[in-house]
């Protein structure tokens, strides 16, 4: 490929649809596709996914196809399944949000430390003890993948690797980069995955592949990413102090430390990336609550008649239903919405006050913890666009509010495929 461009493709599976973008050595985008999915039994996930991977590779023109130097996709975190030897799915995939590992949940507290990300029931561990009750056959017939492993399965033709992204619910030690001594002493081993760094080449795409989709034979298929991850990356964030909030139906930070933060009572976790660590947390406060009271169009018409530099006296902690883990973890914490005043713009002020304070106090948490102090927030999710909103976090955050660069996960795939992230 010496005399071609080369170029890096990053493709992004997530949970309504998948998107590819193709980026040169500058990071200009050279092509984009597209492709969503149709309401789907989860029996017929992973042939829907294995045709929308190949649907997006053949959209993209064929002069930019033959010139992809490097391929890595992204997934939903925790999204699983089981296959044969031979690569063929053998259960439904689980999905990220698929809870039945509530099952084996006295199981997991008995083989994992107290603090481990793995104590949930969405948890990739918790799917796979589910998966082993409820599976016939021995388990050293089987690879249990992520749903980035399988699809790069696809094109590589090689099984059980994974990255240490979508393997830390899993239980990988990404800071001694292996699995854990509690994991080794399983029975499970011989079905998890070999792990390597995000973006780590695996293989060439098989023969069938480059024949099939157009691809150069030399074209190396990369480890992958999660969703979240991807979509940090695109943002423009990189540096320690940098932040990204998502402002969709919940609230999400994540910020770039040089101290790994854990703590599960919080529901906080650390993803590697190099020598850096990606902390943070997730509120069920956001967007969702906003949409129990107003309409879009409400929203941004009621939003234009705040002022956002006067601090709003009401103090909210909207929830749609009791509950949240972060910044205050008690499963039992009410929904405070009273008073709620006659006039629309002073309750529309109040929750977006409350929602920004809620934001600053999980930040506070983050660094109260030993993260990097906050230096700068990038803002993803549709909240992203209230500029009156962004005018009252800033005030609350007290830094500066920045918007992303790219929005697009795949846009983030993209990029790490081209610069991999290395550790020391």
């Amino acid at each position: 490929m010496a005399d071609s461009r080369i170029l890096y493709l990053g493709i992004d599976f997530g949970t309504s649809g998948a998107r590819a973008i193709v980026i040169d050595a500058t990071g200009a985008i050279q092509s984009e596709a597209q492709w969503a999915f149709a309401a789907t039994p989860l029996a017929e996930l992973t042939a829907i996914w294995q045709n929308t991977l190949y649907r997006l590779i053949e959209q993209i023109p064929a002069s930019i196809r033959q010139d992809i130097t490097r391929i890595a996709i992204d997934g939903t975190s925790a999204t699983v399944l089981l296959c044969d030897r031979e690569g063929t799915p053998i259960t439904e995939p689980l999905l990220y949000n698929d809870g039945r590992g509530i099952e084996v949940m006295e199981q997991l507290k008995q083989i994992a430390p107290a603090n481990s990300v793995v104590l949930s029931a969405t948890s990739s561990l918790a799917k796979l003890l589910w998966l082993t009750h409820h599976t016939p056959g021995t388990l050293e017939n089987y690879y249990f993948l992520h749903q980035a492993d399988w699809l790069a399965f696809l094109l590589h033709g090689k099984l059980g690797i994974s990255d240490y992204h979508n393997a830390l619910k899993l239980g990988y030690d990404p800071e001694k980069l292996e699995y854990p001594t509690w994991m080794k002493q399983l029975p499970l081993t011989p079905i998890l995955p070999q792990v390597l760094a995000p973006g780590t080449p695996v293989g060439e795409v098989t023969p069938e592949i480059a024949s099939r989709l157009g691809l150069h034979p030399d074209c190396q298929v990369c480890t992958g990413t999660t969703d979240s991850i991807a979509a940090f990356l695109a943002s423009g964030a990189k540096h320690p102090g940098e932040a990204v909030t998502s402002l969709g139906s919940t609230l999400v930070l994540k910020l770039l430390s040089h101290t790994r933060v854990e703590d599960a009572s919080y529901g906080i976790y650390s993803h590697r990336l190099g020598n850096l660590w990606l902390t943070g947390g997730a509120s069920n406060t956001g967007g969702a609550v906003l949409r129990q009271f107003f309409s879009d169009e409400e929203l941004e018409e009621l939003s234009h008649q705040i002022n956002p530099e006067q601090e709003s006296p009401l103090d909210y902690y909207p929830l749609l239903k009791r509950g949240d883990r972060f910044p205050i973890n008690d499963p039992h914490l009410s929904p405070k919405l009273e008073p709620q005043p006659a006039n629309p713009v002073e309750f529309l002020h109040g929750l977006l006050e409350s929602i920004a304070r809620i934001e600053a106090r999980g930040y506070q948490l983050l660094q109260q913890l030993g993260a990097t102090p906050l230096t700068c927030v990038y803002t993803a999710g549709g909240g992203a666009k209230n500029t009156t909103w962004t005018a009252i976090r800033q005030r609350q955050l007290q830094v500066a509010i920045q918007p992303p660069r790219h929005i697009e996960a795949a846009y983030g795939t993209a990029l790490f495929v081209r610069n991999p992230i290395k550790d020391s």
